[in-house]
This record gives structure tokens, sequence and C-alpha cells, in this order.
């Protein structure tokens, strides 16, 4: 069989614009060249032409390229698959959807459905994109309850993420999306062993700064002593086999760091007193820490556990986006241009016989907004706030359901003296004062300024420390701080901080469920009150996470066009 169209007029009279197959196949492999067309091929057998559809060829080229679909990719008829596919069918027929609320959830929603034939509109209440998705930087402002507007006075180019600050790595639409908006990012250094921990108190250990790396590797090798010793003198699972006791004892040794004696001694794992060099510089090595003053010192108590590593969200390798986390809201911002309105604060939703109403101030002048959907996206401490007319099972749920008090401080210095003076590059020091952790940049090693995150605290400490004026905050970023690194006073210039819980417009970190509130609050704001959908990172189980509203937003838009299209489609789709 012979397969073969030049770049003139097929036998039908139809151009064929280029050379798409040139060949023979013999004992049914295809031998030749196959390259993009964009019509129909014929193909010639025994003088006789037949007419094949692209579909029909491409499921024959099993026989000679191993698969239809490898074939099809291939020779340019398809793209690459997406990192996280979304391909809804039918059109939003003109469809108009008011949304509330230009943070990711919101923009995300418009911009799926704007792809669908939707016509869309954001309201939003700030001058901004991006919610709580905000990094904060020269010239960026907030206010707050019972506060002043507060403007940031960092230099140009410094910033820090008021609100998500990390993107784990198995948040795939997270990151499908940077991908699509090409948004560049970069690695985020989570975990540093280099980074410390503090605790005020009376213990001997107390009101020192001591490398995480050591409080780690000792509490790990004490412990592993003590498992060790009690595995082989039978008093823990005396029912293993000796060969099954001898292999975990193996295992507690190098996890330990045990010698032959099953002991815990210091090792370079720790760190030194003294680093290893040229010539006759071995290094020095401290002793251990005491076990039972590392528990006098409170440093085996909640504010020093581990479980912060060892949380899937925040198992590495963890991402950022290079510039701030708002570059991710500011793309989306571009591809949504004249859907958005800004300094548009919603003060009436409510549903009507055949569509929804929306009134707002514009710039202190009262308005309202017809459309025949809605997708509502604001925090629920302040939709509870505004005028509706939901069902009383939505209203309930809305009023119910709390938000994480939470907060943070960005402190600029005119040097890096964490990198300079004590090579900590990225990490988090962690506290069991009102500063509970000081983050370290993760991005800019070696240039000249810096920001740290002089505090992320939450509950009861984050609403204590948010009672407190700018300056007052400031205080005691800079007092705490100063415990940890003496360098503070001396090198810092302006602050910037955020409470979450106290910030208009938000009124809360993120939603806090409890394993009832689950079943009854969280599941009724997942269906629709009549014309109203709701969407966020607190309709997820990711709470906290930009993944959370990306989830969210899909599904809602799902639930949302199968609806006007009559179609049956749920998100995420099932395998």
């Amino acid at each position: 069989m012979i397969i073969s169209y030049k770049t003139t007029e097929d036998l039908q009279g139809k151009k064929m614009g280029s050379v798409y197959i040139d060949g023979f196949c013999k004992n049914g492999c295809f031998h030749g060249k196959i390259a993009n067309f964009n019509t129909d091929i014929h193909i010639t057998r025994s003088n006789q032409l037949r007419k094949l559809t692209r579909r029909e060829f491409l499921t024959r080229t099993g026989a000679f390229a191993g698969a239809a679909y490898p074939a099809m990719m291939a020779m340019g008829f398809l793209p690459a698959a997406p990192a996280h596919p979304f391909q809804p069918e039918g059109d939003g027929q003109g469809k108009r959807v008011i949304i509330l609320g230009a943070g990711l959830a919101g923009m995300a929603a418009a911009y799926e459905l704007n792809k669908l034939g939707y016509q869309c509109m954001i309201l939003e209440a700030r001058d901004r994109v991006g919610g709580r998705c905000f990094s904060v930087r020269k010239g960026s402002t907030n206010i707050e309850t019972g506060q002043s507007l507060q403007t940031a006075n960092f230099d140009e180019g410094q910033y820090f993420n008021a609100g998500p600050s990390r993107i784990p790595h198995h948040h795939a639409l997270t990151l499908h999306y940077c991908k699509e908006l090409g948004v560049p990012i970069q690695v985020y250094n989570n975990v540093n062993e280099a980074a410390y921990y503090f605790s005020e108190g009376k213990g001997p250990l107390s009101n020192k700064k001591i490398r995480m790396r050591e409080v780690h590797n000792d509490v790990r090798g004490w412990l592993c002593e003590l498992l060790a010793k009690g595995m082989d003198g039978g008093k823990i699972d005396s029912q293993m086999s000796r060969e099954d006791t001898q292999k975990v004892i193996e295992y507690l040794r190098a996890e330990g760091g045990l010698d032959i004696d099953k002991l815990y001694k210091a090792s370079a794992r720790r760190g030194y007193m003294e680093a290893p060099g040229a010539g006759e510089k071995a290094g020095r090595i401290a002793d251990p820490h005491v076990l039972s003053e590392l528990i006098a010192s409170g440093l085996m108590e909640p504010d020093f556990y581990n479980v912060a590593e060892y949380t899937y969200e925040l198992q590495m390798t963890l991402f950022q986006a290079v510039g701030g986390m708002d570059r991710i809201a500011a793309a989306f911002e571009k591809k949504l241009t004249g859907v958005i309105h800004f300094n548009a604060e919603v003060s009436a939703i409510h549903n009507t016989e055949q569509g929804v109403k929306v009134e707002y101030k514009d710039k202190g002048t009262q308005r309202s907004q017809e459309a025949d959907l809605c997708i509502c996206t604001i925090p629920l401490p302040v939709l509870s706030n505004i005028e509706h007319n939901f069902s009383s099972d939505a209203s309930r749920a809305i009023d119910n359901i709390a938000y994480m008090n939470t907060g943070k401080i960005g402190l600029q210095f005119k040097r890096r003296f964490w990198e300079e003076d004590e090579h900590i590059y990225g990490g988090i020091t962690h506290t069991n004062n009102q500063l509970t952790q000081i983050f370290y940049p993760s991005y800019d090693y070696l240039s000249g300024k810096g920001i740290l995150i002089g505090y992320y605290n939450f509950n009861e400490k984050a609403r204590a420390t948010g009672e407190l004026s700018y300056a007052e905050r400031e205080q005691l970023a800079l007092e705490k701080g100063s415990l940890i690194h003496p360098q503070y006073r001396q090198a810092f210039e302006t602050s910037f901080s955020v409470s979450w819980h106290k910030t208009k417009y938000s009124l809360g970190g993120w939603a806090l469920y409890s394993a009832e509130e689950r079943q009854t609050l969280y599941k009724a704001l997942l269906q629709p009150d009549k014309q109203v959908y709701f969407a966020g990172e607190h309709l997820t189980y990711l709470n906290a996470w930009m993944a959370g509203a990306f989830e969210s937003a899909r599904s809602v838009v799902a639930s949302l066009h199968a609806r006007v299209t009559g179609g049956r489609m749920s998100y995420p789709a099932s395998q």
C-alpha cells in the first residue's frame, strides 16, 4: 500500500497545502514521514481512492505509531494534557453572573466562566484584587477596625506576604494556574535546622536561642536510646521475634545516632561549637542538652512540636510566586479587564423570582445590579452583616462558622543580619511568647536589605496583639525579637502589621470547623441558595490555602454550568 501526497492538489481537487504523509506500509508497519495536516487524508490502495476522517486515520495509526494518542501528540493534533484538566462542554449562552469578591476564588470563577461564554461582573469592596492574598510593598494600605489607615513605607522592591506565603508541591491546581497565567515560582524554604527555638521561662535552657538542629537531634537521640534499651530488655513488644527486635533496634541506632552500646552521644548532626576547616582544624562538637533540661525548659511542649514539619501540606517541596504571592492575583486581574468593579461595597443580596439582585455602594453612591446567577465569595464574618434573603439553613451557617484570629508583621532591616551573622537562609524560628514564629525570607539571598515576618501568631495571642496599636505591635515585635536577634535595634527601619480578624472585608484568617459543623453548617453552604452559589476556601477541606479558593471556584463553576446547560458535570470529575 502506497501513501503519498504532494503540495499540489489531491485527486478531488482540494489543495493540501503541504506534504502530509510520504511513505509506505509493509507488513502492517508504516515507513515514512508524517507532518502536520489540516484537511482530510486520502489513502490509495490498489488504485482505489477512499476518504478517511481524521478520527479514523488516528485510530488506525495505532498500528504504526504504538497508540492513537501519542500519534496525535506527535503530529500536533492535540495539545499537551493540562496539569489540571477542566474542560466543561456547552456554552453559557451569555447568562449574566455577578460575582461578589475579587479574591482568588472570585477571579478564578470569572476566568473560567468567561471561557464558557458567560457575562461576568465582579464587585470588589477594596481598591485592589486578591483579598487575603496580599503582598505588602511600598504604598500598600490596609485598614482595621478601631485603627487608622496604614500605609507601607518599605523600600522599592521590598515586600512580605501578609496572607498566604506557601504553595505545597501537591497543590496541583495552584501550580496549574501559575503555569497557565505565566506566574514564575521558586522554592520556599519552610524547614531550616539553622533557625532557632526560643523558650521564655525558668528552665536551664530557657531564654536562650538554641539551634533547631540541636534540639531535634538531642530529643531524637535520647528517645531512641530509651526505646532501644527497652526493646533490648524485652520490656517493649515482647511478642516480636528476636530477629525483628534486633532490626528495630538497629533502626533506632541509626535514627537516633546511638553508639554500639545503644547510648546517645553528641555528633556532628547537631552542629559544631567550632566548625571544621583546613589543616588540623577538625571541629569541636558540644555536649548534648540533657533530656530533663529540655523538658524543664519547655522545649518539648506544643510550641516546639515538629508537627508543622510533618503536616502533609508543609512537607517539602514548597513553592512561592517570584516577587510576592500577589503576582498570582495580578495575573488573574489582567485576564479580567473590564470585569472587576472596585470600591463596590455590597450592602444587600436578594434572590428574585428569576435571578438575583445585589445592592452596593460605589464611591458613596447607592447602586444595584441584577443578574441571572450569583457567586458569593465574601468571607462569612463579613457576609453575616450583609442584608440577604437566604434560607434559614444558609443564614445559620453564615452566622456561626468561626474564623481564625491571626496576624503578621513585616519588619524591614537595613541589612540581612540573619544571613550575614547567623547563616540562616529561609525557615522559621519558633517561640513560646507572643511572636509564635519568625519567618526568614526565601528570596533575594545575599542582597542588601530584607524583610522578616517578625511574628505570625494565632488564636488568643493574635487576638491580644490585634488589640494593640500599630506602633505598639512594632515595639512588641522588636522587644521580643531582640531577645533572639540583638541586631534588631540597630538594623531596623520600618514595619507594617496586619491583624486579619480586625481587617475590614476579611474579619478573620480562614474558616474553622468542628467535626459536627462539617456535617451541618459546612454542608448547608455547599448547595446553592436558589440563584446564589457560595465559594471560597471556607467551602473546602483546604482551609487557609490558595488551593481551597481555586478548588471551590471550579466546583461552583461546574455546578452552575451544569445547571445552565442541563448537563451532569461535577467537580472533581470522576476518573
